[in-house]
């Protein structure tokens, strides 16, 4: 495990004590977020749904893929920052973005989602490509490829056009995968943190997919995300964690209405 790595304590939010890993079932019925204490400061994560996740930060509030009924982010900070990694309907919504934008947040996204922004949104935006990196709020923001590579899902994600993110606190890292399968950029990641991790089918990838993925880029702490599939199928993240080698496996409530 590298120096940047043994620099945060995981701590359970809402007062729990102590820092062992709650199976799945026990952390979903404590509605428990995580909090990573870094060297920037406490970074808390809030699981709302499915692929959509906020985070509390040194740097600000951070909303990623906001979906579905503004009501949902109701109790939590207005956002400083909006992450879209693209623009299929459960990472991207017009409506619930201008319901929960406010004056001065900064929005993130990929050209095709940006080409698509009303205008009152579009003046707060930024566009990233693949490969592009910038700054905002103090964050070091890189955006990597996210696709698909089995040839008949690539209608899916085609490449080139989605993002996956990396964002940087002085040295703490998080990756967002967004929609994607393993690729050799996700192969290549260094020294993350803290990943969230897709996976559901036919659209991404598997379980087993999603594990040699984390395998090869070994994040200190990787969230399985993302993992109800068509009609309400899913994949297992236990089955998930028990494939993933030497990160720590943490889940989060991304279902609070149940997998049907």
């Amino acid at each position: 495990m590298t120096q940047s790595r043994r620099r945060f304590l995981v701590t359970a939010a809402a007062g729990a004590a102590g820092t062992a890993v709650m199976p799945f079932a026990a952390m979903a019925a404590a509605h428990m977020s995580n909090t990573f204490e870094t060297e920037a400061g406490a970074i808390t994560v809030h699981p709302v749904e499915h692929a959509s996740f906020v985070l509390e930060t040194p740097s600000g509030v951070i909303y990623v893929d906001t979906v579905g009924d503004a009501e949902r982010y109701g109790d939590f900070p207005a956002p400083d920052l909006v992450l879209i990694t693209h623009e299929h309907g459960d990472h991207y919504n017009a409506e619930t973005l201008s319901a929960l934008v406010g004056e001065g947040t900064q929005i993130v996204a990929n050209p095709a989602v940006f080409d698509m922004l009303p205008e009152e949104l579009a003046a707060k935006a930024t566009s990233m490509a693949n490969g592009d990196s910038g700054e905002m709020l103090g964050i070091a923001i890189s955006a990597v490829p996210a696709h698909n590579t089995t040839e008949e899902r690539m209608n899916f994600h085609p490449e080139g056009r989605d993002n996956g993110y990396v964002l940087d606190w002085d040295g703490f890292r998080m990756y967002i995968s967004g929609d994607t399968e393993v690729t050799d950029e996700m192969r290549a990641l260094e020294n993350i943190d803290v990943a969230f991790v897709c996976m559901n089918l036919p659209f991404t990838m598997g379980a087993e997919a999603a594990a040699e993925g984390v395998n090869a880029f070994q994040p200190a702490v990787v969230y399985p995300y993302h993992y109800r599939g068509r009609d309400g199928g899913t994949q297992d993240p236990e089955a998930f964690a028990e494939l993933v080698e030497s990160s720590e496996v943490r889940m989060g409530e991304w279902y609070p209405n149940g997998l049907g």
